[in-house]
């Protein structure tokens, strides 16, 4: 198998690159250069007539043979592929091509696309399991073709700039083409204050940047332009009984951990001592066990959190004692992390630069630094991400005002954004407005099934409006943080076998027995101890040391104190001030669970960093 990696390129069908060929060479290494955190293992660039190509790559499998772009014949014309992520059913999609007579040279999954491409052409995405996103060159065709996974695990950021189609794994690679600016309209000042930290799907935030959407392909060649979606979520009825559906869950959580188990190197498990991250280790201890291997895991803390530590409905308790419970009971050999004030709010910066945009604050930052430590010793990571949105885990799934909103469940108030920001600014964004559009959109696009009773149908909404913007932030929070150490993160839950299937279990199964997350937990019995099976959720860990909010506080201000600071064009001082000096409420979050008072102080630090760093015009 391959690779996590960074893929960039472009594509004019009435170009000829080769007359210019040194100077587009220079723009494609430094498109690599930009994203080699993605990839420090190898690099490689691809120049045709009328396409360039850029790859750089961290080796999973087959180490030796997998360099990108990889490049075969087809109609005595290139056809060549980059690609960034990993195919779990690899096995059986190679021996399906072998028996109809494609031969093979190297091990890598990359390869096994480009048969397949060639072989079935573009429809050939719909047999690969995986998370991806894959640009292919298609000489013989004279078509650029660029597919993303179905929930948008991996990234995938495009601009037209002329006639020329100009793709990136992150949005920092685009701007390395010449002449794609960072500039920040109205809009996407809504999408920063008003949706912020998640973002619209298929917007990339900066004007006329746009992202591939999950489960879509683009073609671009001479007749211009496609956009196909090749997936999509669909409503039907759900006909298996209960113990049915509890056995069919537990046999694709089974097949889903132990597919992305696939590498040439050891994996590790990131462990919480959830239900969610317990059941994915405890999986992989036992796989690893048959084989006499010992599972490597690791936990996230803050120094001193013990201390300071609040139970609130949204944390109600600590995960330490929690994980020392899993340790024992699978036998991994677990390390440890901690996380003091200092990494937290430097890395609140590189957690900017990792993501291209402001983020989930230190929420963020904090898993940035613990992936740093982790790629130390490891490649690649399996976690629990994801099985809150897709088994209805979340508060916002059960909680009486979120059922009655008109608006995005995790962020009702929108109070909070607006309170901090000047008032010629609100004038010219309504918050609340580009907020409601958004969710609106989702809702309407929403898969429903005829003659459902409206508690379902709201239940599937929120479902929803879950897969589509809160997955796909944590997805993306997931991806850059770990990918900028060059490590590589799996996510079972987010096999698009499980959504499908769980997308149309009825909420009485999903909440077996009464209990948040029930038929996930009747799925699990086999592999976990009761104690934590029937853990209460609590979210990732966030630092309560009132030292981290004061020294926020004293960050912003002598930021703010700089006249030029791009963040005085936006913020009014005096709400700020009075802001600061006020006590923070961490049981009233502004988005998600976690994300409180002290992390709207850093979410303004990092929106000032980000705009002075990326030299971002502000077109309002």
């Amino acid at each position: 198998r391959t690779m996590a990696c960074g893929i960039a390129g472009f594509s004019n069908p009435g170009e000829q690159y080769h007359r210019k060929k040194e100077s587009w060479i220079k723009v494609l290494d430094d498109m690599n250069r930009i994203q080699k955190h993605r990839g420090p293992d190898d690099e490689g660039t691809y120049l045709d007539d009328e396409c360039g190509l850029a790859h750089v790559r961290l080796s999973i499998i087959d180490l030796k043979n997998g360099h990108q772009p990889m490049i075969r014949q087809k109609d005595r014309k290139d056809c060549a592929v980059i690609f960034n992520g990993e195919i779990y059913n690899m096995k059986s999609l190679r021996n399906e091509l072998e028996r109809k007579g494609a031969k093979f040279q190297t091990t890598s999954d990359t390869e096994v696309i480009l048969v397949g491409y060639m072989r079935y052409g573009a429809a050939f995405v719909e047999k690969l399991n995986g998370i991806f996103s894959i640009a292919i060159w298609d000489g013989a065709l004279k078509k650029l073709y660029l597919f993303r996974d179905r929930l948008g695990v991996k990234p995938l950021f495009y601009t037209m700039k002329e006639n020329t189609l100009v793709f990136s794994s992150e949005l920092k690679g685009l701007f390395q083409y010449p002449g794609v600016e960072p500039v920040i309209d109205r809009e996407g000042l809504g999408e920063v204050f008003g949706l912020g930290p998640a973002k619209s799907y298929g917007k990339g935030v900066f004007q006329g940047i746009r992202e591939v959407l999950p489960g879509h392909l683009i073609e671009y060649g001479k007749e211009g332009w496609k956009d196909h979606a090749y997936w999509k979520l669909e409503a039907k009825p759900h006909e298996d009984s209960v113990k049915e559906t509890i056995e069919k869950t537990s046999w694709l959580v089974h097949d889903a951990v132990r597919m992305q188990m696939l590498s040439d190197i050891p994996i590790c498990t990131f462990l919480s001592g959830g239900v969610d991250s317990s059941l994915v280790t405890s999986i992989c201890a036992k796989t690893l066990k048959k084989e006499g291997k010992q599972l490597d895991t690791f936990s996230f803390d803050f120094q001193n959190n013990h201390q300071y530590f609040q139970a609130n409905s949204f944390q109600p308790s600590e995960d330490r004692p929690w994980v020392e419970k899993m340790v024992t009971y699978s036998g991994t050999n677990h390390t440890f992390l901690e996380c003091g004030n200092m990494d937290l709010i430097s890395d609140l910066y590189r957690a900017v630069d990792a993501r291209d945009l402001p983020c989930m604050a230190d929420v963020e930052s904090s898993m940035l630094y613990f992936c740093s430590l982790v790629a130390k010793s490891h490649k690649v990571t399996l976690t629990g991400e994801c099985a809150d949105e897709i088994f209805g885990g979340y508060p916002w799934f059960h909680k009486k005002e979120c059922f009655e909103a008109d608006n995005f469940p995790w962020s009702m108030d929108m109070e909070p954004r607006k309170m901090l920001l000047r008032d010629d600014i609100l004038k010219m964004i309504d918050l609340e407005s580009y907020s409601r559009e958004a969710y609106q959109k989702t809702i309407d696009e929403t898969p429903k099934l005829y003659g459902e009773d409206s508690t379902e149908s709201r239940r599937r909404e929120i479902s929803y409006l879950n897969l589509r913007l809160f997955m796909v932030t944590l997805l993306d929070r997931m991806d850059r943080t770990i990918m900028y150490s060059g490590l590589e993160a799996r996510v079972p839950f987010a096999d698009h076998r499980i959504v499908e299937y769980l997308y149309n279990v009825p909420w009485k199964i999903k909440c077996l027995n009464g209990e948040a997350k029930g038929l996930l937990r009747a799925a699990g019995k086999e592999d976990l101890p009761p104690e934590v099976l029937y853990r209460r959720k609590s979210p990732y860990p966030k630092t309560y040391d009132p030292n981290y909010e004061r020294m926020l506080s004293e960050e912003l201000r002598r930021v703010m104190a700089k006249g030029e600071a791009p963040i005085n064009q936006l913020t009014d001082k005096k709400k700020v001030e009075k802001f600061l000096e006020s006590p923070k409420d961490y049981g009233k979050p502004w988005y998600g669970q976690l994300m409180a008072g002290p992390q709207m102080t850093a979410y303004l630090l990092q929106v000032n960093y980000w705009l002075e760093h990326y030299k971002i015009r502000l077109n309002l």
